[in-house]
């Protein structure tokens, strides 16, 4: 959790950890201790002063106030989760997140209202960011999924806007869509990549996954013409998984 609070990164190991240490804690109680044992010999955080002394309690929380510039401060000011209020919810919502839950399943689950959980996310997320890994090992599988372009929130459309997400002007996959790579290895390590509009190419398999594929894996995709050429023009195994006669693995 307080990993989360410095935005710190958190590998795969850190992520297993952390869901066994929340499963850990029953009462809500824990939490406030928790916080206030991670804040023991902080400094100001507006001056970054060490001297400083108590001031009384704020919110179930231990204020202190600095011997420098007079300001009081307590173990969450100038971090991701200063004046959030329903701290009961913070465990729970933690897990949400680690599970990959949606804001509004969150937010059923943790009893907090959608818009909330909506802050929530952009408040705790940063700090529970993967850590992505250098390179990937042994036997890699790849496969891209594609989404309708969005551009929610541009104030320079380079189209006509479109009602509620909308729908292609043509069937299929065409430049209308972006192309989401995946690539993930047996030990769990997981790397995506934004390739571009439209299907996927060799070019952009090249400069995608060939700075992080070992010489000597195996690489392990769909039948798709860009990665037979990718794999022999890299000089890396490939194994196609023919998904039209139903194969899966």
């Amino acid at each position: 959790m307080f990993a989360c609070l410095s935005a710190a990164p958190l590998s795969s190991t850190d992520l297993a950890r952390l869901r066994e240490w929340v499963d850990s804690i029953r009462e809500p109680a824990e939490c406030l201790a928790l916080i206030e044992a991670a804040a023991t010999g902080r400094p100001c955080p507006h001056c970054a002063c060490a001297r400083l002394h108590r001031s009384g309690f704020a919110s179930g929380l231990q204020r202190f106030r600095c011997l420098a510039c007079r300001r009081t401060f307590n173990a969450l000011t100038g971090t991701p989760l200063a004046r959030l209020r329903k701290r009961e919810c913070w465990l729970p919502y933690i897990q949400c997140l680690l599970e990959s839950r949606t804001v509004r399943n969150a937010a059923l689950a943790t009893g907090v209202h959608r818009t909330t959980s909506f802050r929530w996310r952009h408040r705790f997320a940063p700090g529970a960011a993967r850590h992505r890994p250098v390179i990937l090992s042994a036997i890699v599988e790849a496969d891209e999924t594609y989404r309708l372009e969005s551009q929610k929130g541009s104030r320079s459309l380079t189209r006509p806007p479109r009602k509620r997400g909308g729908l292609a002007r043509r069937r299929g996959i065409n430049r209308e869509h972006d192309c989401l790579l995946v690539a993930r290895d047996r030990s769990g390590a997981t790397l995506d990549f934004h390739t571009g509009r439209g299907p996927v190419t060799a070019p952009q398999l090249r400069s995608c996954l060939q700075p992080v594929l070992p010489h000597d894996g195996l690489l392990i995709s769909d039948g798709a013409a860009a990665y037979v050429r990718f794999a022999a023009d890299a000089g890396i195994t490939h194994e196609p998984v023919n998904v039209r006669a139903g194969r899966r693995a």
